[in-house]
């Protein structure tokens, strides 16, 4: 399969790109706004997978073009960017896509990181809103500590909650999500679930902030 990740040069983009490359035989390709930074940050992975002795490789295309014969689109980018994202790669999208939505809304003062929900109820919802019909949407990937998902050194032995309202983009993401070693996808129930799961990153990271040893903390549910 082809998974793109726009916004893949970014932190979680870069854990999610490297892992998926290391991990599985999917087809991993970087989105970017500006194709240049995409193939140079491309170029960085597949040192990096190579450096390790796999025999895997990254690619890297500005983000309609990345997204263009991608099966799943991750939407690795700001929350505040998704909407404009989707509609910028819509013609590139075809009926039968999941586009993947791991942003979470946050504001933050001298108490901690606090969840920002959006007017739409939820960063998924956004994305579910904007999406071309046809085009199926999930939220996953949203709890990971993004310096612990990048280093190929860490065992990982964490969930990803997943949610949406098709069982069957739900199901491939799930596939996609299992084949990074460590890592258990849990179906959550439908995008109406988003807020919590959406809501549950802030509290991660004050936890993580407050506490020695927990800086790349991540949940699992026994």
């Amino acid at each position: 399969m082809h998974i793109a990740i726009l916004g893949g040069t970014g932190d979680i983009g870069q854990g999610l790109a490297l892992r998926l490359a290391a991990d599985t035989s999917h087809k991993v390709t970087v989105g970017s706004r500006e194709a240049g930074r995409a193939e140079t940050k491309a170029e960085e992975y597949t040192t990096e997978l190579d450096s390790r002795g796999l025999d895997a490789a990254v690619a890297g295309a500005e983000n309609a073009a990345a997204a263009a014969d991608a099966r799943v689109i991750v939407l690795a980018v700001p929350p505040y960017h998704v909407g404009d994202t989707v509609e910028a790669i819509a013609d590139a999208l075809d009926p039968g896509d999941v586009l993947v939505s791991p942003a979470t809304g946050m504001k933050r003062d001298d108490e901690g990181f606090h969840y920002h929900k959006p007017g739409a109820g939820s960063v998924t919802r956004i994305v579910a809103d904007a999406a071309p019909d046809g085009v199926d949407v999930v939220g996953a990937f949203h709890n990971l500590a993004a310096a612990r998902l990048a280093n190929l050194d860490a065992d990982l032995g964490i969930d990803t909650l997943v949610i949406g309202d098709d069982d069957d983009a739900k199901e491939t993401v799930i596939d996609v999500a299992e084949g990074i070693d460590g890592l258990r996808a849990l179906d959550a129930g439908g995008t109406a679930n988003a807020p919590e799961i959406e809501g549950l990153t802030p509290l991660l990271i004050n936890v993580a902030s407050n506490n020695d040893g927990l800086h790349d903390l991540g949940v699992r549910f026994e």
